[in-house]
């Protein structure tokens, strides 16, 4: 039997591509997305999306994908969570903040993780997978490495132990590296790319992404340092949604060149 990994896979640029870092690897993948009545309720739908690219690619790997339906259940300021807060837009890059993001909320990955520690266990997977980043946390506390250690060290204490005979690992491929360098590991998996075309990051929730969100610029710094179009912006200026920026990831070489892999 080949080994299983439960992805958690928000429909995002990162749990897409660590979906696919599993794939490769030649893992059976489980996939779990959460609906927490996110007001960028579009991600869902991303979700399904990737895992379709992903269930064409690698028919014989991909093997579930549960939305698990939370409801409302998580409070806060965040507008994630908050409609009647607004979603924090900055002029570029440069412009953003240090410290917690205003998009926090609290015990969400917690949350989630242990949900999905729970499909874990019942499906028989030793590997789960998040595609949290240290590198390029901005803000968010539970996005450490220290926590997911943490949280793994709580696992091996409670359901996954001796007395029943179940091991967890939670395994983090982008943890230590920066957006553009998931970009470029991404290039090296079958299918990721075109994948990453229906992935959403945007926290308005609107594709094409237009707005400054913290979430959106660093997508898009992450591409350009990277030298490498975004395929979502390449798919939404092919259905003649939006013009292409003018950062030089946007050459018509390259144009061009990536087009044929979406």
């Amino acid at each position: 039997m080949r080994d299983q990994a439960l992805i958690v896979l928000s429909g995002g640029q990162d749990s897409t591509t660590c979906l696919f870092w599993a794939l490769t690897r030649g893992y059976a993948c489980h996939c779990v997305t959460f609906d927490y009545g996110q007001t960028h309720r579009i991600e869902i739908a991303s979700a399904v999306d990737v895992a379709k690219v992903a269930q064409e690619k690698f028919p014989e790997l991909m093997r579930t994908h549960e939305i698990i339906q939370l409801g409302p259940v998580l409070r806060g300021t965040s507008p994630l969570v908050n409609r009647r807060e607004k979603l924090e837009q900055y002029k570029d890059h440069a412009s953003l903040p240090g410290g917690l993001e205003k998009t926090f909320v609290p015990m969400r990955n917690q949350l989630f993780l242990t949900i999905a520690a729970n499909r874990a266990y019942v499906l028989g997977c030793e590997l789960m997978v998040t595609g949290v980043s240290q590198e390029d946390y901005g803000g968010y506390p539970d996005c450490r490495q220290s926590f997911i250690s943490a949280f793994e060290a709580a696992c091996r204490e409670g359901s996954f132990n001796n007395d029943t005979g179940k091991r967890l690992t939670v395994a983090t491929p982008l943890m230590h590296v920066s957006k553009a360098e998931s970009i470029a590991m991404a290039l090296t998996y079958t299918g990721c790319y075109r994948a990453l075309a229906y992935s959403h990051t945007a926290y308005d929730g609107i594709y094409p992404p237009r707005g400054n969100d913290h979430a959106t610029l660093l997508r898009a710094k992450g591409f350009e340092v990277a030298g490498v179009p975004d395929p979502l912006v390449l798919r939404a200026f092919h259905e003649e949604m939006m013009a292409l920026p003018e950062t030089p990831n946007y050459a018509p070489a390259l144009v061009a060149r990536y087009s044929e892999m979406l």
